[in-house]
């Protein structure tokens, strides 16, 4: 019987030393085709292809963290891994991500070409780096991903004490991600207790993500990649407001002006954006795509924040994974 899945885009950050050549191993040579027309996009523009890229002998962080490379890679194998889900087996009901898996979302949905949405990921992934600031993650849950008050109300405080300089960046499961200036993430790490030898952490090569002072970046983008790069979903779409864009209806100006206005310089929800792909779609199973596994700890987070068919804590969730009835199945794996 064929069951209903929304399908979920990872953000940066999903193609690490464990990724390398995950994207040849999993996907050629049967997505030759596409493999090749995502190379050729990346060859045109001086840039060195995805399969070059994913088949080097060792993994190289100056050159596979650099973002339009990151980027494109995990655009690549994200979309690769959607375009092999069965429709036999699954009917896809909605389309979401976290952070630049919005780019990876819109084209799954149809809104943009494959090689369109190659060019526009590198491209955003080049523009939003060069802009100014840092950003860190914390947890604001305890061991069995409930809520911790005592570090939200910390972070709340520090937003407070830093205005106009620090601000919330992403709401990612039991995490919270800040972006600001250099000097308002110092601080922040430093403010904030320390938890598992880890947290706060501020993330490296990551400059102050969905905040305000992408602003130019933002400009810039809407002044290059216009609405007639968009087309009408083929397929629901839950953006990081949790706001549903649904084909096909959707004023694809107003889509251009949220994926490069409001997705770049304001906070991204995504515990929002997986809850209301719940509680609207109500479905059998979330797939996340690769590579590997960067969504699975917090979208079981954001299954426990929502008390999804009971599930109200980290163990409730493991138990349900390890059943016949897991809730996320990940295709990177």
């Amino acid at each position: 019987m064929k069951q209903t899945a929304v399908i979920v885009c990872p953000g940066r950050g999903g193609y690490n030393k464990p990724e390398l050549g995950s994207i040849s191993h999993r996907h050629l040579p049967q997505q030759n085709r596409l493999i090749s027309s995502l190379d050729k996009v990346r060859e045109n523009e001086g840039l060195l292809s995805v399969s070059e890229l994913d088949q080097k002998s060792k993994f190289d962080r100056r050159l596979h963290l650099k973002p339009e490379n990151s980027a494109a890679l995990i655009f690549a194998a994200g979309y690769a891994d959607f375009k092999t889900v069965n429709p036999e087996e699954y009917e896809i009901v909605a389309v979401t991500g976290n952070s630049m898996g919005w780019y990876t979302a819109l084209a799954c949905a149809g809104v943009w070409k494959a090689d369109n949405a190659m060019s526009i990921v590198t491209d955003m992934a080049k523009r939003t780096a060069e802009a100014e600031g840092a950003q860190l993650i914390y947890p604001v849950m305890n061991e069995q991903w409930q809520p911790d008050k005592t570090r939200e109300q910390a972070v709340s405080q520090l937003l407070m004490k830093h205005a106009g300089e620090l601000f919330l960046s992403i709401r990612y499961g039991g995490y919270v991600l800040l972006a600001g200036t250099e000097n308002a993430i110092n601080a922040a790490s430093k403010a904030l207790e320390p938890v598992d030898d880890r947290f706060p952490m501020i993330l490296p090569g990551h400059a102050a993500f969905h905040s305000p002072l992408m602003k130019a970046a933002s400009e810039q983008a809407l002044a290059v990649w216009n609405s007639h790069y968009f087309r009408q979903p083929e397929l629901p779409l839950i953006d990081g407001r949790g706001v549903i864009w649904e084909p096909p209806g959707c004023d694809l100006n107003a889509l251009q002006n949220y994926t490069f206005g409001h997705q770049v310089t304001e906070y991204y929800d995504y515990t929002k954006a997986i809850t209301v792909a719940l509680r609207e779609f109500a479905p059998d199973k979330l797939l996340l795509l690769g590579p590997g596994n960067s969504l699975g700890g917090a979208t079981g987070q954001s299954l426990v924040a929502a008390n999804w068919r009971n599930l109200s804590n980290k163990d409730d969730f493991v138990h349900r994974q390890e059943s016949e009835k897991a809730p996320v199945i990940s295709l990177g794996l």
